[in-house]
């Protein structure tokens, strides 16, 4: 998917990508006390990434802990849980987790801390994984002929409005608009910008060479920019113009040019590539509007720490607790060495350190992959279903 700081991610969005949504079997989760329940099948906790990668994305959700008010508690379901009780039970196994520790031996560890709940799940009980990547696209600081797309950074008028103040309900909510005399108004849409609304503000950080491209790094919510001489420039999230993402995938759907089954991040960018007259028509559909900034270091997610590759996931955070360890269970694409696509087992360990504005709900789950063609082809294609399981820790088990 922000990898960004209390973002409103169009993190892969890939779900309103594909478009079309189950029919609901039941009433949607709409509190997080009843976002995690009893697990109700045995679910084997076996895990299939790398000991050190762990470590790494479990040492990112301690520093931001470790900025937690005392009095922070996370909810996990019916459980209310102290930050400074989650700080103490990942720490214990932050120092238990070793290079050569087995999958077998990894999983002992982390019961003998915390003890599984599992996702209520989305309208019809399941959960759909996708997943996000750092793409890296074609730009320039000065604009030329050949790279005329401005990048923009966040315009000064720009109004957050967090809304948990004025209501609980409202817990993890936001608007963005600006203000039109007294009176706050939603800002300006994709076309309208594009168009012109800002190009007085001098707003551009870069240029890119491809608006796709740079279409698709609004989405992702992070990239990297490959400037002409070589050297490269890191682009994060830094602030969103608050309009509803809508699926330029979906789009294409309804106008039949590309069958459902067959849509994929991919496909969309091939066929945008193929029809250059309908590029802005079908870009502006969908009325968000991504700012970014200058990133000094790896891709950063809701937490404002760095993302782990593999390790580190985006859920809806009013759902779910942030920084906290959780468990998939999914299939990811897999290239063969005759070029073939096969779907493999994911099931692993990671930590919940993002969010994004197409997460919605208890039914879903954003992987973040990093960079490079295999995260490109996990982020394009993911779109399954699964489990997800949170880790609470075991009570009694605090630190004195």
């Amino acid at each position: 998917m922000s990898m960004r700081s209390t973002r409103v991610l169009l993190v892969a969005a890939w779900v309103l990508l594909v478009a079309g949504c189950p029919r609901p079997t039941r009433a949607p989760v709409t509190r997080a006390e009843d976002a995690l329940v009893e697990v109700s099948q045995p679910l084997e906790l076996r895990d299939d990434g790398t000991p050190a990668a762990l470590r790494i994305a479990i040492a990112e959700s301690l520093v931001w802990l470790k900025t937690r008010p005392v009095e922070e508690r996370l909810v996990f379901g019916k459980r209310e849980v102290p930050a400074t009780e989650l700080r103490a039970a990942l720490e214990r196994l932050h120092a238990r987790i070793t290079d050569d520790l087995s999958p077998q031996a990894l999983t002992a560890r982390v019961l003998e801390e915390f003890e599984p709940l599992e996702s209520a799940g989305g309208d019809d009980g399941q959960v759909l994984f996708t997943g996000y990547y750092e793409p890296t696209i074609e730009a320039s600081l000065t604009r030329t002929e050949e790279y005329a797309v401005p990048i923009l950074g966040p315009p000064g008028d720009l109004i957050e409005v967090p809304l948990e103040p004025f209501a609980e309900r409202f817990k993890a909510e936001r608007v963005f608009g600006r203000l039109e005399g007294r009176r706050v108004v939603p800002y300006w849409n994709r076309a309208e910008i594009r168009g012109g609304k800002l190009d007085s503000r001098k707003l551009e950080l870069a240029w890119a060479k491809d608006p796709v491209a740079l279409f698709f790094v609004e989405v992702q919510g992070s990239g990297t920019l490959r400037l002409p001489d070589g050297s490269e420039r890191r682009i994060g999230y830094a602030a969103s113009n608050g309009r509803p993402y809508r699926s330029i995938g979906s789009l294409l759907i309804q106008e039949g040019v590309i069958p459902r089954e067959a849509m994929s991040m991919q496909a969309l960018r091939a066929w945008l590539a193929e029809n250059p007259s309908q590029c802005h028509r079908v870009l502006d559909f969908n009325e968000s509007y991504v700012f970014f900034r200058f990133l000094e270091s790896a891709s950063v997610g809701s937490l404002g720490r760095p993302v782990t590759p593999g390790r580190s996931i985006a859920t809806d955070a009013r759902m779910f607790p942030k920084g906290a360890l959780a468990f998939i269970h999914t299939e990811r694409p897999v290239v063969r060495a005759d070029g073939v696509v096969e779907w493999k087992p994911l099931s692993r360990f990671v930590l919940n350190q993002d969010t994004g504005g197409a997460i919605r709900g208890a039914g879903r789950v954003d992987v973040f992959w990093g960079r490079g063609p295999e995260a490109e082809l996990s982020a394009g294609m993911m779109k399954q279903k699964g489990r997800l399981l949170f880790l609470v820790p075991r009570l009694g088990r605090s630190a004195p």
